[in-house]
């Protein structure tokens, strides 16, 4: 893994009600409303974690359902995923692009949580800087807390969007500051926002598959999803 270079900054908690359906059947939808990336080309999915302490007690469950993801894409499908992840104080790393399901598995095992603030704008600038490079398709964030300036991140979102570069966030918890900060980078970077709920890991299994399809080939292969998450993420890119 390589460190990122740049700085940083935190708060949030969970639930799951007869809206969350609702709300991953407007993710999902939404999803396939995106542009299909270059089928000349591997989709590139960015996967990014906040692996500050507050996340230590779905950790082991996000690692479980990130292998789910790959489930989702049909066999001539070939999907890149780099993993990206900050902790501590000001570390952040990223790994290489990798084909191989198991091989990310395997990266996301060998990482623990380590208490620090947010990194967010780490996470967009080097989405940004890859994405110069070659083309990304989609990054997903999971995230529970911001302890950075917003509108400064907002500005980054509002960048990756004018790039075609969506922003796919999940929040662990139930913080309003953290929820209206994640809706509004969704809606710069005309990507999509749902909860990260370890109390549904079935639809939040359904939501990462359905972002992969996407990432892998755009509308058409998430219209190859028939789960209610999958149908429904098309509908909140359709908004932007």
């Amino acid at each position: 893994m390589k460190d990122i270079k740049r700085s940083t900054s935190r708060d949030g908690h969970i639930q799951a009600q007869p809206g969350v359906r609702d709300e991953v059947a407007a993710f999902v939808q939404k999803v396939g409303q995106l542009a299909r990336p270059n089928t000349a080309e591997d989709g590139r999915l960015l996967f990014a974690m906040d692996a500050t302490m507050s996340r230590q007690p779905t950790w082991d469950m996000a690692l479980t359902l990130q292998a789910g993801m790959f489930e989702a894409l049909p066999r001539d499908a070939a999907l890149q995923v780099q993993l990206l992840y900050f902790r501590g104080m000001g570390e952040c790393r990223a790994s290489k692009w990798v084909l191989d399901a198991k091989a990310l598995a395997r990266l996301m095992s060998g990482i623990v949580c380590q208490g620090g603030n947010t990194q967010i704008g780490k996470v967009f600038a080097h989405a940004r800087d890859e994405s110069r490079k070659r083309r990304i398709n989609a990054v997903v964030f999971v995230g529970d807390a911001i302890e950075e300036n917003v509108d400064s991140l907002a500005a980054k979102a509002g960048e990756l969007g004018l790039m075609g570069l969506p922003l796919f966030l999940f929040q662990e918890g139930h913080d309003s500051r953290v929820e209206a900060a994640f809706r509004e980078f969704a809606r710069l970077s005309k990507g999509a926002y749902a909860r990260f709920d370890s109390s549904a890991p079935q639809q939040l299994a359904e939501l990462l598959k359905a972002v992969a399809a996407y990432a892998s080939g755009g509308r058409a292969h998430l219209k190859l999803q028939s789960s209610q998450a999958a149908r429904a993420l098309l509908t909140q890119i359709e908004g932007r």
